[in-house]
C-alpha cells in the first residue's frame, strides 16, 4: 500500500499540468487491489476544498470524484464508513465536505454535539451554534 497525497489526486482528476499530470496518472494506474493507494481523511478534505475554491467545481462533480475513490478497488480510505456517511451529507446539504467529516467523526467518537461558529454547519449538520 502507498499513501497518495492531495496533489497527485488533483493532477489525476484536473489534468492541468503537462509535466505532473502524466506522472499522477501513471501513479494511480499502477495501483491495484493487491497494492492499493491509501487516502487519509485530510487528503479528501483538501481535495474537496481545492476542487471547490480553486477549480470552481460544483457539488455534483466533487461528490462524484469522492464516490469514485470510495468505491475503487484500488484505494483504501481512512475511516471509509465516515467518508461514506460524510459524502451522503455533503450531497444532500450545503455544508462543506470537511464539516460533514467532522460531524460524522464526532458522532462515531461519541460526542453529543460539535460546537461551531459556522451557521451552515449548525443548520445542515446539527452542530451547536455558538453565538
Amino acid at each position: 500500500m502507498i499513501g497518495i497525497d492531495t496533489n497527485i489526486l488533483l493532477r489525476f482528476f484536473i489534468k492541468d499540468d503537462p509535466v505532473q499530470t502524466p506522472l499522477a496518472v501513471q501513479t494511480i494506474y499502477k495501483l491495484s487491489p493487491e497494492q492499493p493507494g491509501w487516502l487519509s481523511l485530510l487528503v479528501l478534505a483538501e481535495l474537496t476544498w481545492t476542487f471547490r475554491r480553486i477549480f470552481k467545481l460544483d457539488r455534483t462533480a466533487i461528490g462524484g470524484a469522492i464516490r469514485k475513490l470510495l468505491y475503487s478497488q484500488d484505494m483504501v480510505l481512512e475511516q471509509a464508513e465516515v467518508v461514506r456517511q460524510a459524502l451522503d451529507l455533503y450531497t444532500s446539504t450545503q455544508a462543506d465536505f470537511a464539516d460533514c467529516v467532522i460531524a460524522v467523526s464526532a458522532r462515531f467518537s461519541g460526542c453529543s454535539s460539535v460546537a461551531t461558529f459556522d451557521r451552515v454547519a449548525a443548520r445542515d449538520l446539527g452542530m451547536q451554534l455558538i453565538e
